[in-house]
């Protein structure tokens, strides 16, 4: 048998991820464990009421670079309100790269370029403007 656990990413700045999952996507912080031998924080997130779906932010002490986020895929969220949720992002100064024109699907990017894909829960809500108009803008 096998369970979903969770899925890790590693970030550079951990206030700056934090802020974005956090206050942007409006996750909350489940459990946090720092190792001084290891050298590292972990961060365990959730979205309200889904604790089982948990994403693990890994922050390495040592300065590291990391390149290809895009060679993650993505993680997808189900959202309530993909217009008032992609508002909210950019209101916080986020960067709609594919905005929600069919009313159903948008990404955005974390600050460590990892894609985020948000999905209308049920159906799509009716193509409505800024949105419907609205270009790409960078890569998803």
């Amino acid at each position: 048998m096998i369970n979903y656990l969770h899925t890790m990413v590693r970030v550079t700045d951990l206030d700056a991820s934090l802020k974005f999952y956090c206050e942007g996507l409006g996750l909350r912080e489940l459990s946090r464990k720092q190792s001084e031998a290891g050298r590292f924080t972990l961060v365990f997130l959730a979205a309200p009421g889904d604790d089982k779906a948990q994403i693990e932010l890994t922050y390495n002490w040592d300065p590291e670079e990391y390149t290809g986020g895009r060679n993650f895929g993505h993680i997808a969220y189900a959202v309530d309100d993909i217009y008032a949720l992609c508002s909210h992002l950019q209101a916080q100064g986020i960067t709609i790269n594919r905005p929600p024109r069919d009313g159903r699907m948008a990404f955005v990017r974390s600050p460590d370029q990892i894609s985020i894909e948000l999905l209308q829960r049920g159906g799509a809500l009716p193509p409505a403007e800024p949105w419907l108009s609205m270009p790409n803008t960078g890569k998803w």
